[in-house]
């Protein structure tokens, strides 16, 4: 497939590896796709308009929501329902799922999950942000209402999964278990082609991904991995770069090798990001990508949630990268 291909071609070229019916899935991730561009146009334009800043509102996790999210999560949910491709969907800024029981959505086979606006405080300053997306087959029997359970199933059960980069230039990068691939907006024609395809995680890299700042907090695997990367030693040190925005730290490493960890602190006991809306999806990108994703002493994606908003320490990245962490963890 050239480099040429729009995105729209690959999901229809692709659809021979999707052991059920091929037609639903690519009409989900068409959805997406969708929702990506409009976002896109907001978050372009978003120093222009009053959308910026805080709604007034908290979201279930208790932190303050931005008006950008709120307005992401709108119209990743209305391009989701209104063409009749999901039958539920779970968002980190609602507090419990979303049912969808009208026309064909309650035939679907596929729940969404999403964060549909990670890192949404970095907006104000022009930073990067995206959205992260996790699809599932639903467990329990297709017609009916979708149940908690079809949301709780641990990530190596993904069908697919990605993320859209709303920076310098906008990239939707996914995968259905078949490899990375990843395409860039032209927005002169508002269409994604083909940029990145096949994308690997190099097994080692030179950059660490962490909120220093929080170092007295974290517990003391973390704290000698990180004097393990300092160390003037051989090949190190290595550089710290943290944007802060998971997708943008995510992306970086993939592309240039390296590991983003957000471990657990006397602060955020569990960690802080979510399982079902951030770390599953990554994940699997990771793992299809060569990578390694952990909670510091298990494959991420073997845990079987227990709660829709369930948080999890993280560290993601370079295979030899993770393992040399997993190994501080297991120490200390």
């Amino acid at each position: 497939m050239g480099n040429n291909s729009t995105i729209g071609e690959f999901i229809i070229e692709s659809q021979n590896h999707f052991k059920y019916t091929s037609g639903e899935l690519s009409r989900l991730l068409s959805s997406i796709r969708l929702a990506a561009k409009v976002v896109n146009r907001e978050v372009n334009k978003a120093g222009l308009v009053d959308i910026l800043g805080a709604e007034g509102s908290e979201n279930i996790q208790g932190e303050e929501q931005q008006k950008l999210d709120v307005y992401a999560n709108d119209k990743f949910i209305e391009a989701l329902t209104s063409r009749e491709v999901v039958c539920g969907i779970a968002s980190e800024e609602n507090d419990d799922f979303i049912r969808i029981e009208n026309g064909d959505n309650i035939a679907s086979k596929y729940v969404v999950l999403m964060d549909p606006l990670d890192g949404s405080s970095n907006i104000d300053v022009n930073v990067s942000v995206g959205s992260i997306f996790s699809i599932y087959r639903r467990v329990s029997e297709t017609g009916s209402p979708v149940v908690l359970e079809d949301f709780l199933q641990p990530g190596s059960e993904q069908v697919a999964a990605g993320y859209v980069l709303y920076g310098s230039s906008t990239i939707m990068v996914y995968t259905t278990g078949h490899g990375v691939n990843g395409f860039t907006l032209d927005p002169s024609i508002g269409t994604f082609y083909l940029s990145h395809p096949n994308l690997k995680t190099p097994d080692n890299g030179n950059i660490y991904s962490i909120n220093e700042g929080n170092y007295v907090h974290f517990p003391q695997g973390v704290k000698d991995y990180l004097k393990y990367c300092q160390e003037e030693k051989g090949e190190r040190p290595y550089t710290s770069r943290y944007i802060g925005s998971l997708v943008s730290d995510f992306h970086r490493n993939m592309i240039k090798g390296g590991i983003y960890i957000y471990p657990t602190s006397t602060k955020a006991p569990n960690g802080k990001l979510r399982l079902l809306y951030e770390c599953n999806p990554i994940a699997f990108l990771a793992e299809q990508s060569g990578a390694m994703a952990s909670d510091g002493y298990q494959r991420i994606l073997d845990i079987k949630p227990e709660e829709l908003h369930q948080r999890v320490p993280f560290f993601v990245g370079s295979k030899n990268m993770v393992m040399k962490a997993m190994e501080f963890m297991e120490n200390s």
